[in-house]
């Protein structure tokens, strides 16, 4: 019962007060699976694609994290190709951050922030950690071919 009030204020708040750059909305009437849509930022590694995600609530949600995976593919070594996603928030402690007061707007936001700060010293694609830590221009030549071809409109 507490997920589902929950989850519905904070589709609401999503709906009425979406971050910057973000929509999310319910997967048809399936309370527990969410889409979201992240715009890549004009001057970030994933210039201006579309980039859809899947969110998944879990039955303890709020004191389990969401599963969150992008569904388009992207060029970012936090972010491998089944679309995981390398985050602290999204893990439980001791090995994460997730915290029963954070919540999808939150996660949502800090995954924008990910897109256009990686951290290539914690990455889940060792093969583009490199590009992105010593051949900038490689990295952000990669990443633009990858959101034209995979999150253009």
């Amino acid at each position: 019962m507490q997920r589902a009030s929950r989850l519905k204020r904070e589709l609401s708040l999503l709906t009425t007060e979406p971050p910057p750059g973000i929509t999310c909305w319910q997967n048809e009437e399936q309370l527990d699976e969410l889409r979201a849509q992240i715009l890549g930022g004009v001057d970030t590694p994933p210039p201006q694609g579309i980039f859809n995600l899947e969110i998944v609530v879990p039955e303890r949600y709020p004191f389990e994290p969401p599963k969150i995976r992008f569904l388009t593919p992207i060029y970012h070594p936090n972010i491998d190709s089944a679309g995981r996603i390398c985050l602290d928030v999204l893990k439980l402690p001791p090995k994460g951050a997730w915290r029963p007061s954070l919540n999808i707007s939150t996660l949502l936001t800090s995954i924008q922030l990910l897109m256009a700060e990686p951290n290539p010293d914690d990455p889940l694609m060792a093969d583009i950690s490199p590009p992105y830590k010593y051949n900038k221009q490689l990295f952000l030549r990669n990443a633009k071919e990858w959101t034209e071809k995979y999150a253009s409109q």
